[in-house]
């Protein structure tokens, strides 16, 4: 030892020219590994004077230390948290949406890696790690000497148990940058530390343990970390199915993994590499010369693999899947089981490894993005955003628009056309949605039947009607708000909500507002889901709801889906149940999380929710339980679902800016706007309005299939005819 240590010091301090004039021509450089070599001599001292020690005395000092150290060391040491990718599924389970990471990682247990995988990791990077207890005085020795004598060795001192540590270390997210860089400075210091840690381990972890931990975290190269990731990465195999040739070259990774790989590296780098560890494996009898050789000259294939990470990269990404996975992150992050703010939360989402299986339904997608470019082609400026949920759940089917979802770039003059990232469907960001018209007759009319009016409160609608509320230019009378009817001929006279609804009759339902007032209305709304995201709506909303006339003919803005979750309330008996984009998460151990429930409450008394079911059934062409319907203004909707109970109803905005239909049965509610997006003033006519009904209607035709023909229950004759009792809310 004391030779070792001489050494050290003599060529620490001889000069590095054969002159010995050059002497005081040694720079700062040079003092730094001098003290390096020294403190290593030292260390290295410490421990062999410890090996000097009585078996018995040593195990005991060892005992005190180790066990001291044990409980002292960084929590992630003792449970390590390691970034694994999140798998996003279809609600079929298997057809993978996308993947969500920072580090490609899914770990794996030790049984389902290859025997050889396990084998060839041992020989590369710690021969004797069945024999030493975390530290390995003989491969410190040689590591030393290999330095002093300037001389390379394939095999340094660090054991797999020291090189677990330093990688927990370097990415522990409860260090500092500064301390993660420590971790792995090459510095005496690190390498006490280090040892110290890894003594402490071997006390509490089988051979077995940590062999698992460190194949789950170690870095591969080309983004993959883990086993896992490296052999799907590299072969497209799962680690149980990896070769022996295939397990040699991700062992002679871990060293150099960014410049000797198969995927943009050193290529006679990574298959030297290889030889290496063959060679290795067959000094360490873990397999004969002659299977060395032969996997040694086998030509390997790689089949470079990526996990798509994020949204943009999302399979079916052309087809409008990117944009349902852009809502399951805008509600992940509103979620607060999985962190305290948005950014905890997709942070867990990018290294929490959990499995989404999400509520997506190729099958209804397929046809509600068909169905939104049979209006309206990908270079259309207009859109046709569709959304389609599942009542008593909220469970998100669909959500389907004439884009692709990308971020690639546009030709010349198209904004956001064909590709965008807008959330043109759920809303979200700069997307606040689009006026949808008549269908805000619903709220209006829920309001009033849970105020006590019933279904049959007959108004002589006229057109226009002059309004309480005052109002200048365009729409106004004599100082007063008054709107008008589309179609008065057909429109004005006696009505009730039955035929109101139907027929679609404007002044009926603003007359029908002033009597309960329009604060109403906008509470209803509220209560079924509508979200007011343009600034200027919610400031009415907020402070002068009361004199807002013209809510319940649809001014404010609206995303289909919010419209589609409204009305699946009152297909479920009153119950509005937040739109929710998963069936199932379950965490990287396999634990099923409760998020994934559907969040729902009772935002109606059931009979008035079957009351306006009843009155929904006018527009689509169908009667009312009581035969009271005797027009509709969307018709063929019933025609398309072969008279299967269908309610619904259509919206135009002012001038025909955009139009609107949403349709519901007791199984489904599809909600569809057309517009223009990025310029409110083109407006999409009347003209379109039969090809939204009947886009609407043959998605749900399709998506409901041969699933039973459920009808709606009726409501009470009280609620239709009459004063009901009294309602409550639940």
């Amino acid at each position: 030892m004391y030779a070792v240590i001489s050494l050290a010091m003599w060529r620490a301090r001889r000069p590095a020219g054969r002159d010995a004039g050059m002497l005081c021509a040694m720079g700062p450089r040079t003092f730094p590994r001098a003290l390096r070599l020294l403190t290593t001599a030292l260390i290295l001292g410490t421990l062999f004077s410890a090996a000097a020690l009585p078996a018995a005395a040593l195990a005991g000092l060892v005992a005190v230390e180790v066990t001291t150290s044990f409980t002292m060391l960084p929590s992630d040491l003792q449970t390590p948290p390691t970034a694994q990718v999140s798998f996003v599924y279809a609600n079929d389970g298997r057809t993978l949406l996308t993947t969500f990471y920072d580090e490609n990682r899914t770990e794996v247990a030790l049984s389902q890696v290859a025997t050889v995988m396990q084998q060839a990791i041992v020989a590369a990077e710690d021969s004797r790690f069945y024999e030493h207890g975390g530290v390995d005085l003989r491969a410190v020795v040689r590591s030393l000497v290999a330095d002093v004598l300037g001389r390379r060795i394939e095999q340094g001192a660090s054991t797999l148990t020291m090189q677990y540590v330093r990688n927990v270390l370097k990415e522990d997210p409860n260090l500092t940058p500064q301390q993660r860089l420590a971790a792995t400075a090459d510095t005496p210091a690190r390498k006490l530390q280090e040892m110290r840690y890894a003594m402490a381990l071997e006390t509490r972890l089988s051979k077995p343990e940590i062999l698992d931990r460190y194949l789950n975290i170690a870095y591969f190269g080309a983004g993959a970390y883990g086993i896992s990731a490296a052999s799907r990465t590299y072969f497209g195999e799962p680690p149980s199915q990896l070769t022996l040739a295939q397990s040699a070259l991700l062992a002679g990774l871990v060293q150099s993994p960014d410049t000797d790989n198969l995927i943009g590296g050193d290529r006679n780098a990574a298959l030297a590499r290889r030889t290496y560890v063959l060679q290795a494996m067959a000094k360490a009898a873990m397999i004969s010369p002659a299977q060395a050789a032969r996997a040694a000259s086998e030509p390997l294939t790689v089949r470079p693999h990526q996990n798509r990470n994020g949204c943009v990269e999302s399979t079916h990404a052309t087809q409008g899947w990117g944009f349902f996975c852009d809502y399951l992150r805008q509600w992940w992050d509103t979620q607060p089981e999985f962190g305290a703010t948005p950014q905890d939360r997709d942070r867990a989402l990018h290294d929490g490894g959990y499995t989404i299986i999400t509520s997506l339904d190729p099958s209804v997608q397929t046809v509600a993005l068909r169905q939104s470019l049979a209006v309206y082609g990908y270079q259309s400026r207009r859109v046709l955003p569709m959304a389609a949920v599942q009542p008593g759940t909220g469970r998100v089917l669909a959500l389907a628009v004439n884009r692709h979802y990308s971020l690639a770039a546009n030709p010349a003059g198209q904004v956001d056309r064909p590709n965008t990232v807008n959330q043109l469907i759920a809303g979200g960001g700069s997307a606040t949605g689009y006026a949808a018209g008549s269908t805000f007759k619903l709220f209006t009319m829920l309001a009033a039947l849970a105020d006590g009016l019933p279904l049959d409160t007959p108004f002589d609608a006229p057109s226009p009607l002059v309004t309480r509320w005052s109002a200048s230019g365009p729409g106004s009378c004599r100082g007063h708000y008054c709107p008008v009817n589309d179609n008065p001929g057909w429109m004005d006279g006696r009505r009730t909500m039955w035929d109101g609804f139907g027929r679609s009759v404007n002044t009926y339902f603003v007359w029908l507002e002033q009597q309960i007032g329009p604060d109403r209305a906008v509470a209803m709304a509220r209560r079924l889901g509508i979200t007011f995201r343009a600034p200027s709506d919610e400031a009415i909303a907020q402070s002068s709801a009361s004199d807002w006339g013209s809510f319940t003919l649809g001014v404010a803005d609206t995303t289909p889906l919010d419209l589609a979750s409204a009305y699946a309330t009152i297909a479920a008996d009153g119950r509005y149940c937040r739109p929710l984009p998963v069936l199932s998460i379950t965490d990287s151990t396999g634990r099923r999380l409760p998020a994934d429930e559907p969040q729902c409450d009772g935002a109606v008394d059931p009979d008035v929710a079957h009351a306006a079911v009843d009155a929904a059934r006018c527009p689509v062409g169908q009667q009312s339980v009581f035969g009271r319907c005797n027009g509709g203004t969307a018709r063929v909707v019933s025609a398309i679902l072969g008279g299967r109970p269908v309610a619904g109803k259509t919206g135009s905005s002012e001038n025909n800016a955009t139009e609107t239909f949403v349709g519901v049965t007791p199984q489904i509610a599809v909600a569809a706007t057309a517009a223009d997006p990025d310029a409110p003033h083109d407006y999409v006519g009347a003209g379109v309005s039969s090809l939204v009904d009947a886009a609407v209607a043959r998605t749900m035709s399709v998506a409901l299939g041969d699933d039973p023909w459920l009808d709606f229950p009726a409501p009470s004759t009280a609620i239709a005819f009459g004063v009901p009792a009294q309602r409550t809310y639940r």
